[in-house]
């Protein structure tokens, strides 16, 4: 028999499923000494194996109560006999079994009371007796003693899946630390003093769902749990009255937790993957038989691996579903993403967020509606506006000429531009706000602001945030804030709230008719929207694969619209038909199902691990004398205008202060930037971004995306690590290093040349154009431009370019001596640089000195400019004969 497993092997011993039976088998016997009886025939061959027979399990159960692991089976003690002759004596069934068994996960759960020691550990007794070996969780207490300890817990442990408030606790910590800290009540009402003792429970839980939504609640209390039940339902799961029903909180806090953990359309391709289905369909890489029966292409298999192929297949019965008509567990999938971030519904796109964001401008846009959207928004935006046949008012971001990067709308601007509408007596013709929310470089608007004040204007505006980067933002309090889905939440809440309501008619009584008036006190005013006239339609699209886990091209559309079934659905749906596959990639949507899974489960502390990457990252760089000869890390200061920071906040880090700026950054400030785009100001290297960018891939396998003449973004992920970030730093260091060697041995022509090239980088950038117009051919009518609107009809413009007869190309030279010969040349194709993606010129718009410089100056990919052709414009001819047919028209008082 093998020697006795010592104390010291615990460590290992807590891994395995087999001693959480041991631990839980020794209360039902008056004695510590363990005794064959009772126990089945693997735990007998397991422990004899092990020579626990007859041993004194006390120690061993003491400490593996003390160690709880994430991952418990049998599994590590068999590795850890591996070779002894009692291994031997385990029949290999039960070993292969064991080595297959799926680990289960450690849950902590948050216990919120004053609990003496000996009540935690019999608390923690009664979990483990409760514990089944075929449970797919191990709970794990964890005890805080009051509402200050219990916030901080909250926020700081990411291992969090459920909350149990139990009766009776003080408001303050006693730990004189905590009560200092950060984490404390700081920031809270000042009336949470005044809260009574029986209602600290009931409040923490909306402290903490608010804080953590993904979090399971549950309330024990001694108070009027009927009437708790019926205010607080949606805040808790389940409220106890004492202790009467609590051998019912185990198996809810399991289910609660295993119905977050389930993936069902994922489940649902894992299992049909199982079938032994023979194929008469399409899809003959399906099982993957076309690729195992090749002599050709095996190393195809070989790369992705065969459960790839195993779970392609073209069809919809067998256990799977329906995109287009999904009734079963795509269903399902679909809802449990619309808790996760928060929606009223969402929806799974499998061709991008280029896909999703024509369906979304299709759903909510007809023939003849005004959209307002900035003029550097995806182009995927411009082909839905086209194709919905939107009359499309491009909006100014602010520029930031010096890194060539655009920001975003000033509200001002969104304002005015609804004002000019109101005055022309068209505003009802104004539909749609279009914003991306947060853009590539990383500008965050202030989202509840920006619809509060515009529904004041136009309570029927809808909105459509692309949130293309900023998937993981709902998953961190500070960022949620700023999310569409997050704002709309607050906005409903608030609405309804009645002290909102005694709040506007009082703003109402104050701001009069004559205040409406005077468009210059609007624009400085906080304006509030009517609670009773204001309905909240707000569409979100998510590039779910650009910031969580998921499959390229995974993409969804989160909705949050009060008026959805009265005005949206069916054209939802028939856009969604019209731009979905119906061969959609079950790889694709299974991975959105499993995002889903992840960030529910530990999305809070991935995102707050990220931030806190990036946020080194700032730091490191910004720390060293030779990267900061080279580079420097754009801040906040560089990238927000003063007059959009109310905050007066220059740094999100301080050596006195910490971080604590990036909160009050993102409370207060009209535009925030998101720290986890790290932006570079490269310049000082004589390396233009596009070059720098290669340098990197080619040189040192860093790969970024997005580059201007002069700055370089690195964005930080859920997927980056500590030594990717060490990776960079080493690499950047290289280059700074190579740079200063090479600077030093220049001759004194060459090192003119040089400077030469970093001035060129660092103060000659030319100013990036604003939007210029519509050339009046796309206008409605003469007057609509004298009453100050400046929308477009972009359809009528991209169907006549759609001839080759009205276009003609133009090298930049010749388009140069054209403008400054007096001629209006007008885009008949929309010029993208990519990255980021951003249109600089669309169908019908007239192209200004400004925009012809700045295309001339850009390097890389642009698509809908041809190198060997040139710009394509409409002919002279084709303009005066669009212009000779609105004049006669009836609407202009031509000929009927």
């Amino acid at each position: 028999m093998a020697k006795p497993v010592q104390l010291g092997c615990v460590h290992d011993l807590r891994h395995c499923r087999h001693l959480c039976r041991l631990r839980d088998k020794r209360f039902l016997s008056q004695s510590h000494i363990f005794r064959s009886n009772n126990w089945n025939r693997s735990e007998l061959l397991f422990v004899s194996s092990i020579g626990l027979l007859g041993t004194n399990l006390e120690s061993y159960c003491e400490a593996a109560e003390r160690l709880p692991h994430p991952r418990c089976g049998i599994t590590a003690l068999l590795r850890t006999h591996e070779g002894t002759p009692s291994m031997a004596a385990l029949p290999r069934s039960l070993v292969d079994q064991t080595y297959r068994r799926r680990p289960r996960h450690c849950i902590e759960v948050l216990i919120v009371g004053v609990t003496s020691a000996f009540e935690q550990k019999a608390l923690r007794r009664r979990l483990q007796r409760k514990r089944s070996v075929d449970d797919d969780f191990v709970i794990h207490p964890v005890f805080v003693r009051s509402f200050e300890e219990a916030l901080h817990e909250t926020r700081v442990n990411a291992n969090l899946q459920a909350v149990v408030i139990r009766n009776g606790f003080p408001l303050h910590s006693q730990d004189c630390h905590l009560a200092t800290s950060h984490w404390g009540l700081e920031g809270l009402d000042a009336d949470i003093e005044a809260v009574p003792e029986s209602e600290r429970g009931p409040t923490l839980g909306r402290l903490i769902a608010k804080l953590r939504p993904e979090l399971d609640l549950y309330l024990v209390t001694d108070g009027n749990v009927e009437e708790i039940a019926a205010r607080m339902g949606e805040t808790f799961k389940r409220v106890f009255f004492r202790e009467e029903d609590c051998d019912e909180l185990y198996p809810s806090i399991m289910r609660d937790v295993a119905q977050r953990y389930q993936t069902p359309f994922f489940n649902a391709v894992r299992n049909h993957a199982k079938l032994p289905v023979s194929n008469f369909h399409a899809l003959p890489v399906s099982r993957g038989k076309s690729i195992r029966n090749s002599n050709w292409i095996g190393d195809f298999g070989e790369f992705y691996g065969m459960d790839l192929f195993m779970a392609e297949t073209s069809a919809t019965s067998g256990g799977l579903d329906s995109l287009l008509d999904p009734r079963g567990p795509l269903k399902l999938a679909q809802q449990k993403a619309a808790r996760a971030f928060g929606a009223k519904r969402s929806f799974f796109v499998v061709d991008g967020t280029s896909g999703a964001n024509k369906i979304a401008v299709q759903a909510l846009v007809r023939p003849g509606d005004v959209v307002l959207t900035d003029h550097n928004c995806h182009k995927s935006h411009h082909y839905g506006l086209e194709l919905a046949g939107a009359r499309v008012d491009y909006l100014d971001p602010y520029p930031l000429n010096d890194y060539s990067i655009y920001g975003g709308v000033p509200l001002r601007e969104l304002k005015r531009t609804l004002l000019a509408y109101k005055h022309a007596g068209t505003l009802d013709r104004v539909r749609v706000l279009l914003l991306t929310n947060c853009t590539f470089d990383g500008i965050v608007y202030d989202v509840k602001r920006v619809m509060m004040e515009c529904l004041a204007i136009a309570p029927h505006l809808a909105f459509l945030f692309d949130e293309a980067w900023f998937a993981f933002a709902h998953f961190n309090p500070t960022y949620r804030e700023r999310t569409a889905m997050g704002a709309a939440a607050e906005l409903e809440a608030m609405f309804q709230d009645p002290d909102y309501a005694a709040r506007y008619k009082a703003f109402s009584a104050e701001f009069d008719a004559e205040a409406w008036a005077d468009d210059e006190r609007i624009l400085n005013t906080r304006l509030l929207a009517d609670p009773s006239k204001a309905r909240l339609r707000v569409y979100v699209t998510h590039s779910t694969h650009k910031t969580l886990t998921t499959t390229r091209q995974g993409s969804m559309i989160h909705i949050w619209d009060q008026e959805f079934k009265e005005k949206t659905e069916e054209a939802f749906y028939e856009a969604y038909r019209m731009h979905t596959s119906t061969s959609p990639s079950y790889t694709i949507l299974a991975s959105l199902d499993v995002g889903r899974r992840q960030v529910e489960m530990e999305g809070y502390g991935l995102v707050q691990r990220n931030l806190e990457l990036a946020m080194t990252l700032h730091e490191q760089l910004s720390r060293y004398p030779l990267l900061k000869k080279y580079f420097r890390v754009l801040g906040v200061d560089d990238l927000v205008p003063r007059e959009y920071r109310q905050s007066n906040v220059e740094s999100y880090f301080d050596e006195k202060t910490g971080r604590s700026n990036f909160e009050t950054v993102w409370r207060t400030d009209e535009f925030a930037l998101d720290p986890t785009r790290v932006t570079l100001d490269i310049s000082a290297t004589g390396l233009s971004g596009d070059t720098f960018k290669k340098k990197l891939m080619e040189e040192h396998n860093i790969q970024i995306n997005k580059t201007s003449r002069n700055t370089a973004l690195f964005i930080a992920n859920i997927g980056s690590t500590r030594s990717d970030v060490a990776h960079l730093i080493k690499v950047l260091v290289k280059i700074a290093r190579e740079t200063d060697d090479k600077v030093r041995d220049l001759s004194t022509i060459e090192r003119s040349i040089h400077d030469k090239r970093v001035r060129s980088l660092t103060q000659e950038q030319l100013p990036l154009p604003n939007f210029s117009a519509f050339h009046p051919a796309f206008r409605e009518m003469d007057s609509a431009i004298n009453l100050g609107t400046r929308d477009g009809d972009i359809r009528s413009a991209f169907s006549l370019s759609l001839d080759p007869a009205n276009c003609e190309y133009l090298q930049p030279a010749e388009a140069e001596g054209a403008i400054a010969g007096g001629r209006e040349l007008v885009s008949a194709g929309l010029v993208t640089p990519y990255p980021p993606g951003s249109a600089i010129l669309v169908w019908g718009q007239l192209i200004s000195p400004a925009i012809l410089q700045y295309l001339c100056a850009l390097d890389g990919e642009i698509h809908g400019f041809r190198s060997e052709l040139g710009l394509r414009v409409f002919k002279e001819e084709t303009l005066r004969r669009i212009l000779d047919a609105q004049k006669s028209s009836p609407e202009h008082g031509g000929a009927s």
